[in-house]
């Protein structure tokens, strides 16, 4: 996994990519909002009508993060180091049931919630490199099933790829 950035995480899929397929909140008239920073690191197409969103969410703020140690990080980075970060994941597949989306796809959201790792995140983020995650994901907290999860490893093999819609 990679993380691009400014070392901040990004959060554009909310009123970006969230709205195209489902709309404002109907009663605030507002993008949903995560309540939390996230990274956004990778996306690919799954078929024509679904698409892989790879986010990781800190456990706690990025402004936390001690800059001594996250500077340590990039220095390494800089030197060839990728180090390896640890998550708990989930995969949701979710797809819009009210028919007014612009782009009907589904959304197979591949979350990352990071345990350990957190300063060399933000400096791959940073340095702009990349950094290993050795990720748990549970089935049973999944909107997903074990033969979507199995996909997976052939999807982050893909490259990169934004959606189009239109």
């Amino acid at each position: 996994m990679s993380s691009r950035g400014s070392g901040r995480p990004i959060s554009h899929y909310f009123s970006g990519e969230q709205v195209t397929a489902w709309r404002v909140d109907q009663f605030w008239g507002l993008p949903q909002y995560p309540h939390t920073p996230y990274f956004r690191t990778f996306e690919t197409a799954v078929d024509a009508d679904a698409h892989l969103y790879e986010f990781v969410v800190p456990m706690v703020p990025p402004t936390w993060n001690e800059r001594g140690r996250v500077e340590e990080y990039v220095a390494l980075m800089e030197q060839g180091t990728a180090p390896t970060a640890v998550a708990i994941s989930t995969l949701d597949i979710c797809q819009s049931a009210l028919g007014l989306a612009e782009d009907p796809a589904a959304h197979w959201g591949l979350t990352h919630f990071l345990l350990d790792g957190h300063h060399k995140l933000e400096a791959a983020a940073t340095a702009r490199r990349p950094v290993r995650l050795l990720s748990l994901l549970t089935l049973g907290e999944s909107l997903a099933g074990a033969e979507d999860a199995a996909r997976l490893p052939a999807l982050r093999a893909q490259s990169r790829s934004a959606r189009t819609t239109g």
